[in-house]
């Protein structure tokens, strides 16, 4: 939906009004049928077979809720923002597997229902796409949590996606049994084998992790020439600095943030400036000039660790667009 909405808006810079306007009606009739076929009532369904079964439904024995779609309902854009909290809540609940340190695709598995959603099928259950842990789906979680604002949740999942957490002691390297120091593409999730890693250095998911450490935790996202900043910070955190290089000019970032400011409102909650200017829209232009530049970025805290868990989820932390 946001990729939509992006190419409409580059239709009307080149004066394509027709095109444009094909995306918005698009645009505006896919979150309409969403709306209609996709809620389940506590989380969006992942599809359909030809006969119109859902899959990724409360009604489905095996499958019956699927990461990616509650995660992408918020990264798209195409859920209506209530439910979309509520659809992670549930993933929260029903997919977080806390106790072994990973966050499942999908529960439960497939194994002996009838139906037949292709070659995932093929693993045992519990194993990468049917049931375990697959990476990528696990980090657009923790992206989704910080779009929603939730930075709690958001840096609770990189740590349990963070793979030197799964070799903290030798007991833990005896059940991962994978490299550390690079990220696996799946984890499994059913017994004997729980919380065991597997396809190291063969997995999209490391560029994935890449960006939602710098782009959704730390904030800082390339957008049309300009550099836009929106952290989804640790409460506890003051700040961070950060060297960012255009071409042959240095940006030094610093971050502060400040004591959790109850009610301010984003982007009130949101300083931008560049060298010593105050800078529109929480963002700084990029210029290759070959000269150092100074930024700065101050930011309100979000609600204190340990707030109540539904309560928290719904809650927008300041400094971070919901």
């Amino acid at each position: 939906m946001r990729g939509a909405l992006r190419i409409l808006a580059l239709a009307r810079r080149h004066g394509d009004t027709d095109f444009a306007e094909r995306c918005a009606s698009e645009a505006a009739g896919l979150r309409a049928r969403l709306a209609e076929h996709a809620w389940d009532g506590a989380w969006y369904r992942r599809a359909w077979f030809d006969d119109g079964t859902p899959l990724g439904s409360a009604q489905n024995a095996e499958c019956s809720i699927d990461s990616i779609s509650q995660s992408w309902s918020v990264l798209s854009g195409a859920g209506e923002p209530g439910r979309s909290r509520m659809a992670m809540q549930s993933l929260d609940r029903r997919l977080v597997r806390r106790d072994h340190g990973l966050i499942q695709l999908l529960d439960p598995p497939f194994d002996t229902s009838a139906l037949d959603p292709g070659y995932i099928r093929g693993y045992v259950p519990g194993v990468r796409e049917n049931g375990g842990q697959y990476t990528h789906a696990a980090v657009w979680t923790a992206m989704a949590y910080a779009a929603l604002g939730d930075g709690r949740r958001a840096w609770e999942r990189l740590d349990l996606l963070n793979p030197v957490n799964h070799a903290r002691s030798a007991q833990a390297v005896a059940v991962y049994k994978t490299e550390p120091y690079a990220l696996a593409a799946d984890i499994y999730a059913l017994s004997p084998h729980v919380g065991r890693g597997g396809w190291t250095w063969y997995t999209g998911s490391a560029g994935w992790l890449y960006r939602l450490i710098l782009e959704s935790l730390l904030g800082l996202k390339l957008e049309d020439g300009r550099l836009r900043f929106a952290p989804c910070l640790p409460a506890e955190w003051t700040g961070y600095t950060i060297d960012y290089r255009h071409g042959g000019t240095g940006y030094r970032i610093a971050v502060e943030q400040r004591a959790y400011a109850g009610d301010a409102v984003v982007p009130a909650a949101l300083r931008v400036s560049l060298d010593g200017e105050p800078q529109p829209g929480n963002a700084v232009p990029l210029v290759d000039d070959g000269l150092e530049h100074r930024v700065e970025v101050i930011v309100a805290a979000g609600p204190p660790t340990g707030a109540d868990d539904e309560d928290d989820a719904v809650v927008s932390a300041q400094g971070v667009p919901a």
